[in-house]
């Protein structure tokens, strides 16, 4: 019998596990089913673009896998049930349950509520491409009318940032603030922080900082300083939260559900299911925790997909890079920072603004959709590729 491997999640890190391992195993020995809840491939790095109206392409992911021995099963994971290895799912047609061998864990992660009452009824998020879609269709609504409506985004990390940016420029008749817990971009350097505080004026958007929220009404928010902020729409980007599932499945998680992993993604708890993405709680290089970010994804889902690979073939399993290099942050189309870190993760003092920033990102961006919709290319056909590409990082002038 063929070795079953299924793969929980087609966003970046299932998405390239999966092309990967077609590629580099046997059809005569294995078969790889991907279980992923929409037809289409989210790039989730710009949902904020498509929230704010622009056309952000998404291509479906069975054109993406035709030319591969994938199986695509569309259908929403319900329950993971380690002992008996199998999946519940859950389909148009009702669901069922898929067997594995091997089991890749990839659902990525949603907007995290932190328990504030009237979040999930009224706030609106870009943690999914449904979500961005609904938001964006808000924002119109207010466009049409003709009047200044104001958009409340609460929290300052890298998506309230962007999300922010985003829409003060795409969107000039909204009146835009950005809610901060403490100092807006605390973990930016002092002149990225200043790069920022620059955009935000150029925007015309309205900083508070040292602003906690308590809950959230339909047309305004509570702070916890009793004041009141008005809001036609209020964006939710104060973190990210994991499903319940791998912990409700029995896996060894921590607090907050994520899979604990050893240096090769392998569940701790148990050693045939594997984990990448924001999903798993993994060690960097540098002895801390990886961040949620699409780079983590890259690098979990390599150093997955080779102890995958060594594992069933019999091979050394090489140790992959597992790096958190820095953050780089569009505000809007033709700005941006690209802040990177030391080995503690905090941010060193020089950085790069402005359109080189920009261009930097659209770079990162369009490499990681087209790794994707490439899945059995493989590296060297990766690199002619971007060797065709400007290199837009060697016009870089650092701030």
């Amino acid at each position: 019998m063929k070795h079953r491997i299924v793969i929980l999640g087609a966003g970046y890190a299932g998405a390239y596990v999966a092309g990967t391992l077609a590629r580099r195993l046997s059809p005569a020995d294995t078969e790889i089913t991907v279980v992923n809840a929409e037809p289409d491939f989210v790039q989730r790095l710009r949902l904020h673009q498509l929230a704010a109206g622009q056309e952000i392409e998404a291509p479906r992911l069975a054109d993406i896998f035709v030319s591969t021995r994938i199986r695509l099963r569309l259908a929403r994971v319900t329950g993971v049930d380690p002992e008996r290895q199998v999946v519940a799912v859950a389909d148009a047609e009702g669901g069922g349950e898929l067997g594995y061998d091997t089991l890749l864990y990839a659902l990525g992660s949603h907007a995290a509520e932190h328990g504030v009452p009237g979040v999930a009824e009224h706030a609106f998020h870009v943690t999914s491409r449904p979500a961005a879609l609904r938001l964006r269709e808000r924002l119109e609504s207010l466009s049409r009318r003709g009047e200044e409506g104001s958009v409340l985004v609460v929290g300052d990390g890298l998506t309230g940032i962007e999300t922010a940016t985003e829409i003060a420029e795409s969107r000039p008749g909204l009146s835009v603030t950005l809610v901060a817990r403490g100092e807006l971009a605390a973990p930016l350097s002092a002149g990225a922080r200043s790069h920022l505080r620059r955009a935000c004026d150029r925007l015309g958007i309205t900083i508070l900082e040292h602003t906690s929220v308590e809950a959230v009404k339909a047309t305004r928010v509570l702070c916890t300083d009793g004041t009141a902020l008005a809001s036609d729409a209020t964006v939710w980007t104060a973190g990210f939260a994991v499903s319940p599932l791998a912990a409700a499945g029995g896996l060894e998680v921590t607090e907050t559900g994520r899979i604990v992993v050893d240096r090769t993604m392998r569940s701790l708890s148990h050693p045939n299911i594997y984990a990448a993405g924001d999903s798993a709680y993994a060690i960097g290089d540098n002895g801390r925790p990886l961040p949620m970010s699409c780079a983590s994804a890259g690098y979990t889902g390599m150093q997955a997909t080779a102890a995958i690979v060594g594992r069933l073939t019999g091979r050394k399993i090489p140790n992959t890079k597992l790096e958190y290099l820095g953050n780089h942050i569009s505000l809007g189309r033709r700005d941006g920072i690209l802040q990177m870190v030391d080995d503690e993760g905090q941010a060193k003092p020089k950085y790069v603004g402005g359109r080189t920033a920009a261009r930097i990102k659209a770079g990162i961006l369009k490499m990681s959709l087209w790794t994707t919709s490439h899945p059995t290319f493989g590296l060297p056909k990766l690199k002619r590729h971007l060797a065709a590409v400007p290199d837009a990082a060697a016009e870089k002038t650092v701030a």
